[in-house]
């Protein structure tokens, strides 16, 4: 079986939110799908293990935002790679609460979605919630992000508790094919992003061939 197959299959990037009494979170989720058009209703696939799974049992209520293709690094790393458990990820991010009181983020939004769940499905590591459409805005014109471009472009990895963790390649091997010289290559030891002196860190004003040394002492890693 060759699961380099599945890698075939286009995805979204998102942020899932929900909420628990007055406590918020939300987390990246590249499984968001419309499946009917009346009434509109939506699945979202989350991790058992994930606190805004637990939100969602609790509250009956979820939300995505469309996060637009140039969402930097640091933003996706804060709601894809730390845990609501440890810090409060809307602290200083910009979001509105819905109609069902459910949190939105608006930050790097291009439109959100707000559901009120109607089922949801236990599918071993994750469950399925199925939810009928509340409210929907554009918050302003964009192109999405898809799970292309977070791969590819901007060289991301796959959360632990991704249903594609295990199909797009987390070894921490970044690809330096087709370059003339290879390049000094650093891991980050918590989410796997591979710092490439190649491509430098464009987003923190790091130009391609900026060696690993000549990065500020208080540089951290960009997704994390």
């Amino acid at each position: 079986m060759d699961l380099k197959a599945l890698q075939d299959i286009t995805y979204g990037l998102f942020i899932v939110s929900s909420r628990s009494g007055t406590k918020f979170n939300g987390q990246i989720c590249n499984t968001v799908m419309q499946v009917t058009a009346e009434p509109a209703r939506f699945i979202i696939a989350i991790h058992k293990n994930n606190l805004t799974h637990e939100y969602i049992v609790k509250s009956g209520i979820f939300s995505a935002s469309i996060l637009e293709d140039s969402a930097p690094m640091d933003f996706i790393g804060l709601f894809g790679f730390k845990s609501g458990r440890e810090v409060d990820k809307f602290a200083d991010v910009g979001f509105k609460e819905g109609i069902t009181g459910c949190p939105m983020v608006t930050d790097h939004t291009i439109s959100t979605v707000e559901c009120s769940v109607i089922n949801k499905t236990d599918v071993g590591t994750h469950t399925i919630f199925a939810g009928e459409l509340v409210d929907a805005n554009v918050v302003k014109t964009g192109n999405p992000l898809t799970y292309a471009i977070y791969h590819q472009v901007k060289k991301g990895f796959s959360p632990k508790n991704a249903p594609t963790f295990k199909i797009f390649d987390n070894s921490g091997q970044a690809d330096v094919s087709g370059l003339k010289t290879p390049f000094e290559q650093h891991k980050c030891t918590v989410c796997g992003y591979i710092y490439n002196s190649g491509t430098g860190d464009p987003e923190h004003n790091y130009k391609p061939g900026t060696p690993f040394k000549k990065l500020a002492e208080n540089w951290i890693c960009p997704v994390c």
